[in-house]
């Protein structure tokens, strides 16, 4: 296989900033969530963000997905991701950071179309949680135009964005993957991605999944909405409807795998968190890395642990290069 994981998602340049409480109630945002928003009322917000607090912390390429796809790259996987920007600054932007990070893409600067490209605000507070404000922009007309059917059936793993449920032409895209996907023998795995994803489009949520994929990732939020259940006991056994395995991440708590055989509980990492965003996307990234360059599922699940208790402890969704590698020589 020429790829370990073909991923597709959205494109979205992420601009993060450090903010306090206050700033959410003063500009009525809902706090911890990911919430879609005009181009005026992002850049009315961006305005306030730079005349008051002037700390932009990071400028780079990003959508949930894509800052996977990236972390299969930095620990030394091949991986491929399908997008949609603009030819504009913001995506041209992205286009060479997603290059740079070594994640092969059909996208070039000669056949980007007209239009604004995707940004996405996170906002992060002292109790290392993040809020996120995002302006779709061409991202939101992302179709099957930008599966790459080859990249997909020359991978060992698909991997789908679970935001894409949010717009009818990226929700097909998505199930067209799949099948293509499952009809060449790729094993499929989605991230869910948000708990507003489940909550307000579950049932395009079910629509991706269809009879069942290889592979769930979600948060214990997120897995409790879907399915309706309480208690994480019962939570885990109704996801065994919908795939053969799955990972529900648990915060400080660390994770909860099935393999399709038995129950792993992942230890998580002891380390003082000043930013959740990206840790999903980075679990996910290392897990994936993991089972498809011979870790076992506790294996890659340890080394997803280790991974996103890093980026936890710093700003930004990413890690760098140099710590990707020093994560995998600690962890062997």
């Amino acid at each position: 296989m020429q790829y370990d994981v073909c991923g597709i998602g959205n494109a979205l340049v992420d601009m993060e900033f450090k903010v306090t409480d206050d700033f959410f109630s003063t500009h009525n945002i809902e706090k911890g969530l990911m919430t879609l928003v005009e181009e005026d009322r992002q850049k009315q917000l961006l305005e306030v963000l730079s005349s008051e607090h002037n700390d932009e912390l990071k400028r780079q390429c990003g959508g949930s997905a894509a800052n996977t796809v990236i972390a299969v790259s930095q620990f030394g996987g091949k991986s491929f991701y399908q997008f949609k920007v603009a030819s504009d600054d913001t995506g041209h932007f992205y286009l060479n950071d997603m290059k740079e990070n070594g994640v092969d893409t059909k996208n070039t600067t000669e056949n980007l179309p007209a239009g604004t490209s995707g940004k996405c605000m996170v906002m992060v507070t002292p109790d290392a949680e993040r809020t996120m404000n995002t302006f779709l922009g061409i991202t939101g007309s992302l179709d099957e135009a930008q599966i790459d059917e080859a990249a997909i059936k020359n991978s060992k793993w698909l991997y789908i964005e679970g935001y894409l449920v949010t717009s009818p032409t990226g929700q097909s895209a998505a199930v067209k993957a799949r099948e293509i996907a499952q009809k060449a023998g790729v094993k499929t795995s989605l991230t869910m991605s948000d708990p507003n994803m489940v909550k307000f489009f579950k049932d395009n949520m079910t629509a991706i999944i269809g009879d069942g994929l290889d592979l769930i990732f979600c948060n214990e939020h997120e897995a409790m909405d879907f399915t309706g259940k309480e208690s994480l006991s019962d939570v885990r056994e109704e996801l065994k409807k919908y795939a053969k395995s799955f990972v529900i991440t648990l915060g400080k708590n660390g994770a909860m795998i099935w393999d399709g055989t038995m129950f792993i509980d992942i230890e998580p990492h002891s380390v003082e968190a000043i930013d959740s965003n990206g840790a999903g996307d980075m679990f996910a990234g290392a897990f994936l890395y993991g089972i498809t360059n011979g870790h076992s599922y506790a294996g890659a699940g340890a080394l997803a642990s280790l991974a996103s208790s890093q980026v936890v402890s710093q700003y930004g969704p990413r890690l760098e290069w140099t710590q990707s590698k020093d994560i995998l020589k600690s962890f062997k």
